[in-house]
């Protein structure tokens, strides 16, 4: 304390200084220390000075304004000072907090002139910033503390010569001897860090010398290298004419306030957060979590540039309302584009290609007017010679740019622009890996009769290959349909060519009529034949919807979990085989489940519930968990439910969920093996009669005898073996169905002769029924037609 009340006097003249804080209670101002002829309560000052008493210093505390009063005007105060004596008071604070209160005084004159009020008000700033720098409760001996760090040194400098008048402590803190100083502006200049020079000269720069006080921060380097930072503030007093015409200053020393987390802190934790950073959005979080906090920006935007427009990619706050008109205008379900051109203030820093500051917004287009009424910067983000982007920081209050700040944002912008190129590379790859992945599954899924299907495909977060994950829903015949789920070992273009050719297979030989322990085996022996090092994993159920009989077969994949009317969820125990592509001879049992309606069966890949955080047995339980307390009636809702823990994934994530209703109505059922005799058909058209009697069907019945009749026949005409009759009536739809043991398709004939007898059958069928059609059977096919019959007789 001793050293700022030496400081107060030696540059101002003043024949006794004293330093007033607040006590513990803030109810009064406590002289910490006094300096000068009569310290102490020399002069009539007091040691306390009450908050709600009339004082000079009480005064100058509360208004927070410096109160300059001559000898009359002391002595009509009456608070016990000779009468020959001028004071002042004024106030310490820094960023609106009131701290104490600096008190000075002098013998004879007229009070103190308007030099030395202007060096005592820059002085009791310096002061202020070290008692706020401190932080510490009031009334404590914390105070002298900071403040005994304090190096003070005062200059005037005359602007129309270059001619500097610095006391010792100036030339000490620029590392230059008295001997050697020569009283010239250049010699102190010069041992200032280059760098900072533009900051430093722009205080004299004709715009800024209006103002009626500067402050900024800047380096000096000593001879033997040593770099420290100082702190200047500095008024600009004018001649009679109002040219300005000398600059007083008052220089500290300000290493000892220098935040922990400096400018090369900040840098390094930038690019440490961009060098895991991966994507655009990524890039973007990590650049508001660097710099808008530490740098206590209130707001912050991030944008591509891509022709034209600024696509946005992060707005922090996020709020519409936190943004001005022209935002909110082009707002896009999440981030607005805004076009460059409708900010032009904006375009042309960014054709210059350099950061912008600017002190306040106000002024600026409508688009950049709200974004910083205190403080503006506009950082164009440059990557491989051109622009990519650029980051906007605004700031409500008053915000000055200091040198640090300078040089934090400048680096910043080259740091964020190669980001940026690098993060836009890996999301065109992980959408092009992605893209293919999605191109391999089901665009969409079937619907089926009794059932409700969705499903749900995630790709790794890491990573940029394509993974082997693949789910499918293969209707069969009109009664079964078959759910598959599989994961190709690795991730690569090898992974997702083994994923579309198993998938295919395993759709093939489904379709085929095979049960689905024959598919997977013939699916296993393929991938065992293939010039491949690969296997793979699956699960394949087989689903009859109108009994609700699910066939379950597993290949070294996780088990279905099965979730029951009453909520109970569960892993269906289903023995299992090797992965595909292991053993060329390997088995696969066969597990049958009974499903009641409303139950909900979930297969899925390992990807959801097993990482390197997260253990198996526990992700099949979260999911179970999952499954249990939620409502079945919407399945997108309850898969969206089943996947919401997978945002962080080392694996692709597959989900494949089918909720089973059962048949309102359950069709009705004949069949008929037709006997190879001279009289088939007939036997045929007798039973197909005695059925629809039954069913009580009496309309179309010639147009459904003329279809058995012709698939009848050319099943016998044209095929060898076993012959089958199949009549489904569901609802108002009758189907007639022929199988026979050919796998050779029937051919519709393009052209007929009327003068050759046969050849017409095919024909018949297509115009008596509203669909036909012919599909593989193991071993065989099946024709088969459909008519759409009036409502049944009561």
């Amino acid at each position: 304390m001793r050293i700022v009340t030496d400081r107060g006097e030696g540059f101002a003249g003043a024949a006794l200084t004293a330093v007033y804080v607040l006590d513990q209670d803030a109810d009064e101002l406590r002289q910490t220390d006094a300096v000068g002829e009569s310290p102490g309560t020399g002069f009539g000052l007091s040691s306390r000075y009450p908050l709600s008493g009339s004082s000079p210093v009480a005064d100058a505390f509360r208004t927070g304004q410096p109160l300059w009063l001559t000898p009359a005007e002391v002595t009509a105060h009456g608070d016990g000072q000779p009468a020959d004596v001028s004071l002042g008071a004024l106030p310490l604070g820094a960023d609106g907090k009131r701290l104490g209160c600096l008190v000075v005084l002098d013998r004879g004159g007229d009070g103190f002139d308007t030099v030395r009020r202007n060096f005592l008000e820059l002085y009791a700033d310096q002061v202020g910033a070290l008692l706020d720098a401190a932080d510490v409760p009031c009334g404590t001996t914390a105070p002298d503390c900071a403040l005994r760090h304090m190096r003070v040194g005062s200059f005037t400098l005359v602007l129309g010569t270059g001619q500097i008048d610095a006391d010792r402590q100036v030339l000490d803190l620029a590392g230059i001897h008295p001997s050697e100083f020569d009283g010239r502006v250049e010699t102190l200049l010069a041992h200032t860090v280059p760098e900072d020079l533009p900051a430093l000269m722009s205080v004299v720069e004709p715009g800024h010398m209006a103002s009626s006080r500067r402050e900024l921060e800047f380096r000096m380097r000593w001879p033997s290298g040593e770099l420290h930072w100082l702190r200047l503030r500095c008024r600009v007093l004018a001649d009679s004419d109002g040219r300005p015409e000398r600059m007083l200053g008052v220089v500290a020393e300000s290493s000892h306030l220098r935040p922990s987390t400096d400018e090369v802190s900040r840098v390094q934790r930038l690019s440490a957060i961009l060098a895991t950073a991966t994507t655009v959005r990524d890039v973007s979080r990590g650049v508001v979590t660097a710099l808008r906090e530490p740098l206590g920006a209130d707001r912050m935007a991030l944008s591509e540039l891509h022709a034209s427009r600024l696509v946005v990619t992060v707005l922090d706050p996020p709020e519409p309302s936190a943004w001005p008109e022209i935002w909110r205008a082009e707002w896009r379900s999440e981030w607005p584009e805004a076009p460059a051109r409708a900010l032009p203030t904006l375009a042309a820093a960014l054709r210059e290609g350099r950061t912008s500051l600017w002190t306040t917004s106000t002024g600026l287009e409508p688009g950049l007017a709200g974004l910083g009424r205190g403080g503006l910067a506009v950082l164009p983000l440059p990557a491989d010679g051109r622009l990519v982007g650029a980051c906007l920081l605004g700031w409500d209050n008053p915000h000055e740019f200091g040198t640090e700040e300078r040089s934090l944002l400048t680096a910043t912008a080259g740091l964020v622009g190669q980001a940026l190129v690098r993060a836009r590379a890996f999301d065109a790859e992980h959408e092009l890996a992605a893209m293919l992945q999605r191109s391999l599954l089901p665009r969409k899924l079937p619907e089926l009769p009794g059932c409700a299907a969705v499903a749900r495909y995630l790709p790794a977060t890491a990573g940029l290959e394509v993974g082997g994950d693949w789910y499918d829903v293969i209707p069969l015949s009109d009664r079964h349909v078959a759910l598959v789920i599989g994961d190709v070992q690795g991730h690569s273009a090898e992974a997702a060519t083994v994923m579309g050719q198993i998938r295919t297979a395993i759709r093939a030989y489904a379709v085929e009529g095979h049960p689905p322990d024959v598919v997977v085996s013939h699916a296993n022996r393929l991938l065992v034949g293939m010039d491949t090092d690969s296997f793979a994993t699956c699960c394949y159920v087989a689903l009859d919807t109108e009994e609700g009989d699910a066939w379950i077969v597993r290949a070294g994949h996780l088990p279905p979990l099965l979730r029951d009317p009453d909520g109970n969820s569960s892993e269906v125990f289903a023995e299992g085989g090797p992965p595909l592509g292991v053993l060329a001879d390997a088995e696969f049992p066969l597990t049958v489940v009974g499903l009641a309606a409303g139950s909900v069966i979930t297969l899925l890949t390992d990807g959801l519930v097993e990482s390197s955080s997260l253990h198996l047995d526990d992700g099949m339980r979260r999911v179970r968990e999952v499954l249990s307390a939620t409502d079945p009636s919407d399945v997108d809702r309850l898969a969206d439910a089943v996947i919401s823990g997978a945002d962080q994934r080392d694996d692709d994530v597959a989900v494949l969920l089918l909720r089973y209703d059962g048949l309102r109505a359950r069709p009705l059922r004949a069949g008929w093996a037709v006997w190879r005799l001279p009289d088939a058909v007939m036997h045929a058209r007798r039973f197909t009669a005695r059925t629809l009697r039954s069913w009580k069907v009496s309309q179309q019945t010639d147009a459904v005898l003329l279809i058995v009749s012709e698939l009848v026949t050319n099943a016998l005409v044209h095929t060898q073996g076993e012959v089958r009759l199949d009549l489904t009536l569901a609802g108002e739809r009758l189907r007639v169905a022929v199988s026979d043991s050919s796998p050779r398709a029937p051919v519709k004939p393009t052209s007929v002769d009327w003068e050759v007898t046969g050849g017409r059958g095919l024909l018949l069928v297509e115009a008596m029924a509203c669909s036909w059609g012919a599909v593989p059977l193991s071993g065989g096919k099946q024709v088969w037609g459909e008519i759409v019959l009036a409502p049944l007789e009561s």
